[in-house]
């Protein structure tokens, strides 16, 4: 491939460009540049061209999220995932298509809101208004306002139509959560207190509880009985300048650059109409038409974090007067900055690991297994991480992940884990208090401790139960449901082969079911299972459909 900095002659992009071959033609010929070459980029040349494929590359990708929105809320209806042989929407968006169960959520809840708004809907579907924008003015378009606010939200920004909808009296757009990283280091008999406390508080909060959540709990219980000093960070009023100044910025660059204008502005991508009926539509019928969908939707994810790899390691967007990364991410391509940045973040992963991207292109792992194996592969282990992740669920690799991740963190002495930003403040607020009731300094991993003691002493004690077959076989299963691909924990002991029809209790003949799949999905005909736990179980999925 062609360095972006050597190139000055490459074309710009073409207006009647439509054609996904040609826009990934152009697209790959732009290949990352060293740190030496974003020093002598023609800034002026390579911010239009790379800002005009990647606008293209959103659109199209963008019209295929409508689609699939419309799909997954038709799959949503009733008990549709079920009948498929998955607990909820999550997780068949997660096993099934190779996409994140939140970013579904959020694609099939647009869909809904949708329904009751025609002209927002139609203008969302016509590619003239953004899914971003939509999301904006939700909570105002409706009724009479309707076609009011679909024709601000044809012309205005992002950031102006979200100020014009507080200032009616709506809550705007819903913020991201940003995340942060902790890292402890930790004694190893701090470490094993550590995962005592995180244990119980899986078997307060369920087994699918994440880490962060039962650190959440375990901070939470600490500070309700230990009151936190208040800091400096809580009143100081700099996090708030900060956004001030970001806000003031991106108006003034709005006003000064007439909505940028001086850009090209490409010719809007259209949604594909969907003959499924929300009501009526068989499951499978939705099923092969949300995976024929994703299949360009891989193809378009490729080409676009291509590209947006190359804008954000350039900071090109600086060149086209946006105040930040994310001000671009939502004004230019109607994205959430979180979403562009992780799919920038895998394209970077995948050319430091060729044989995962090759894996990716041919089929061998969904996007989403990808993207788990990115985030532990390095040149020496990403064979060794293919095959496996090829062989199993998206939940089982990340459940594999995890423990991998564990036993590492155990060897290393530390802990080191991604929490939202509200988890961060309140274990900093469970580390003063911690101080305070000692009343003299403590180390990070002493205060740690303190939090996972008080929360063992709390707990330990209500949570005495009487061994029984149910319960040996939830541990034995490490009390998650065991159907291939569900994320939910396990509620019920599952008898393999029915008591009415002579099964017993012995261990062989039971598994740990959640609740949805063993009322509704094994009962209902949906999910059948055979053979002998815990490893020889044979599992059909969505059975009566």
């Amino acid at each position: 491939m062609t360095a972006l900095v050597l190139d000055p002659a490459l074309p710009a992009a073409n207006q009647g460009l439509a054609s996904l071959d040609a826009l990934a033609s152009q697209a790959f010929a732009l290949a990352p540049p060293t740190p030496l070459e974003v020093r002598h980029l023609w800034r002026e040349e390579a911010a239009p061209l790379v800002d005009g494929l990647l606008v293209r590359v959103a659109r199209g990708r963008g019209a295929l999220d409508v689609a699939i929105g419309d799909g997954l809320a038709a799959l949503a209806v009733g008990d549709r995932t079920l009948r498929l042989g998955f607990s909820g929407l999550g997780d068949y968006v997660r096993e099934r298509l190779g996409i994140a169960g939140r970013t579904a959520q959020a694609m099939a809840r647009l869909a809904r809101e949708l329904r009751d708004r025609p002209l927002l809907r139609d203008a969302v579907r016509s590619g003239e208004v953004s899914a971003r924008k939509a999301a904006a003015v939700l909570r105002v378009a409706r009724g009479d306002d309707e076609e009011r606010w679909v024709d601000r939200a044809r012309v205005e920004t992002v950031r102006a139509l979200e100020a014009a909808v507080r200032a009616a009296g709506g809550a705007g757009g819903e913020a991201e959560e940003e995340w942060d990283r902790v890292w402890v280091s930790l004694s190893r008999e701090e470490r094993a207190k550590l995962d005592e406390a995180m244990a119980l508080a899986g078997r307060v909060l369920g087994a699918a509880a994440p880490k962060w959540q039962r650190l959440e709990a375990m901070c939470q219980e600490f500070v309700a009985v230990h009151p936190a000093e208040p800091s400096d960070e809580d009143t100081s009023p700099l996090g708030e300048a900060v956004v001030a100044w970001l806000e003031a910025a991106k108006l003034g660059l709005e006003i000064e650059t007439s909505q940028w204008s001086f850009l090209d502005s490409p010719v809007p991508v259209a949604a594909a109409e969907s003959a499924l009926d929300a009501e009526g539509s068989d499951p499978r019928m939705i099923d092969a038409e949300l995976r024929r969908l994703v299949g360009p939707r891989d193809r378009w994810d490729e080409v676009f974090g291509h590209l947006a790899l190359l804008m954000k390691m350039t900071g090109l967007w600086r060149d086209l007067c946006f105040a930040s990364f994310g001000h671009y991410c939502a004004e230019r391509l109607g994205m959430a900055e979180r979403t562009v940045e992780q799919r920038a973040w895998l394209s970077r992963r995948l050319y430091s690991l060729p044989a995962l991207g090759q894996a990716l292109r041919v089929g061998r792992l969904s996007y989403e297994k990808a993207r788990l194996v990115a985030s532990v592969a390095d040149d020496s282990t990403v064979e060794g991480w293919i095959s496996p992740a090829e062989k199993t669920t998206c939940i089982g690799l990340r459940r594999d992940i995890e423990a991998s991740e564990k036993t590492q963190m155990c060897a290393r002495g530390e802990l080191d884990l991604r929490v939202p930003r509200r988890v961060h403040r309140l274990l900093c607020a469970a580390f003063r208090a911690a101080r305070s009731a000692e009343g003299r300094w403590l180390s990070p991993g002493t205060c740690l401790t303190r939090i996972a003691e008080h929360f063992i002493e709390t707990w330990r004690p209500a949570l005495r139960e009487r061994s029984t077959p149910h319960r040996k076989v939830l541990a034995r299963d490490g009390g998650y449901c065991q159907v291939p691909g569900c994320s939910r924990p396990a509620a019920h002991a599952h008898h393999v082969v029915y008591r009415s029809r002579g099964g017993g209790d012995d261990p062989a003949n039971l598994v740990s079911l959640c609740a949805a799949h063993h009322l509704h999905g094994v009962h209902a005909g949906y999910v059948r299972v055979r053979g002998r736990a815990p490893g020889a179980l044979r599992w059909e999925l969505g059975a009566m459909t």
